[in-house]
C-alpha cells in the first residue's frame, strides 16, 4: 500500500493520544477501511512509539514513579484483580509494557537485598511467573498481553514476521531463478553490514514510470511501513551503506511506504511495497 504524505499525515492525525490498543486498533480499521490491517497496525505502532520517545522523560522521574508505585499498591489494595496496572498506563498515556517494566523494577528494588538486573527484569517480562508476588504478576501479565507496541510479545511477533517475510522473498528470487547470497552467507565472508540478500546476477526492473531499466545488485526485506522518520534512518544506517559496498538496490516494505520517499531512484535505491514482477536478468537484457 503506497500513500501520499497527505494520507498518511490523515492517518496519523488519528493516532494522536490514542492508547496503544487493540480496541484502538479497531476503531482506526473503521475510519480507513481501504486501508489493510497489517499497514494500519504498522503505522499506529511506529507512531506510538515516536510519541512514547517524546515523552520518555515524564515518566522516569522518581516523582513520577513513586506516584505510580503508590497508585499501583492503592489499587491492587481495593482490588488485587483489576487492571489496575493497564488502566494506569491507559491514564497517563504510557505504553502498558513501559509501565508494567517500571512498576516491576520499582518493586523489586523494594523487597530484594540487592537491585535487580536488566537481564533479570526482561526474563520476568517474558514470564510474569517468575515474578515473586502474584498479584504483581498478573498486573504485569495483563499489560503484556495488550500491548500493541510494546513489550516480549510484541518483539517476538514483529521478530516472526519479518524472518517469514524473509524467507518468503528467499522463495520468491528462487521462483525466478535468480542467484543470491543470504545475509548468513555475507557475514560468512566477513561483510560487517549486509542487506538480506545479494544478487550474484544483477538484474534489471522495469519501471513503467520510468524511460529505461534500473539495475538491482541487492534486496533488502522490511516487514514495516516506511514512513519519513524510519526510512531516512535506514538510509543513514543502513541502505547508503549498502550502496556504497554493492551498488544501487531495492527495499522492499511490505506492507507500504510514502509515496514521496521513492525519490532516491537515479542515486541507485528504489522503494517497492512488492516483490517486482518486472524483472530479468542482466544478461538477458543485454541479448
Amino acid at each position: 500500500m503506497i500513500l501520499t504524505k497527505a494520507q498518511y499525515d490523515e492517518i496519523a492525525q488519528c493516532l494522536v493520544s490514542v492508547p496503544p490498543t487493540r480496541q484502538s486498533l479497531r476503531k482506526l480499521k473503521q475510519r480507513f477501511p481501504s486501508q489493510s490491517q497489517a499497514t494500519l497496525l504498522s503505522i499506529f505502532s511506529q507512531e506510538y512509539q515516536k510519541h512514547i520517545k517524546r515523552t520518555h522523560a515524564k515518566h522516569h522521574t522518581l516523582e513520577a514513579i513513586e506516584s505510580y508505585y503508590q497508585r499501583y499498591l492503592d489499587g491492587v489494595a481495593n482490588n488485587g484483580a483489576a487492571p489496575v496496572l493497564l488502566e494506569l498506563a491507559n491514564e497517563v498515556d504510557y505504553a502498558p509494557s513501559l509501565m508494567a517494566r517500571l512498576i516491576l523494577e520499582r518493586f523489586l528494588q523494594e523487597h530484594e537485598e540487592t537491585p535487580p538486573s536488566k537481564s533479570v527484569i526482561n526474563s520476568m517480562l517474558r514470564d510474569p511467573s517468575q515474578i515473586p508476588d502474584g498479584v504483581l504478576a498478573n498486573q504485569v501479565y495483563q499489560c503484556i498481553v495488550n500491548d500493541c507496541c510494546y513489550g516480549p510479545l510484541v518483539d517476538c511477533i514483529k521478530h516472526a514476521i519479518g524472518h517469514e517475510h524473509e524467507v518468503m522473498l528467499r522463495d520468491l528470487l528462487l521462483e525466478k531463478n535468480l542467484s543470491f547470497l543470504d545475509e548468513d552467507q555475507l557475514r560468512a565472508k566477513g561483510y560487517d553490514k549486509t542487506p538480506d540478500f545479494i544478487l550474484q546476477v544483477p538484474v534489471v526492473m522495469l519501471c513503467p514510470l520510468a524511460v529505461e531499466g534500473h539495475i538491482i545488485h541487492w534486496i533488502e526485506s522490511k516487514a514495516s511501513f516506511g514512513d519519513e522518520c524510519s526510512h531516512h534512518a535506514y538510509l543513514h544506517d543502513q541502505f547508503w551503506s549498502y550502496w556504497n559496498r554493492f551498488g544501487p538496490g531495492l527495499v522492499i516494505y511490505w506492507y507500504g511506504f510514502i509515496q514521496e520517499l521513492d525519490c532516491n531512484r537515479e542515486r541507485g535505491i528504489l522503494l517497492k511495497a512488492c516483490f517486482p514482477t518486472d524483472i530479468v536478468t542482466l544478461c538477458h537484457s543485454i541479448a
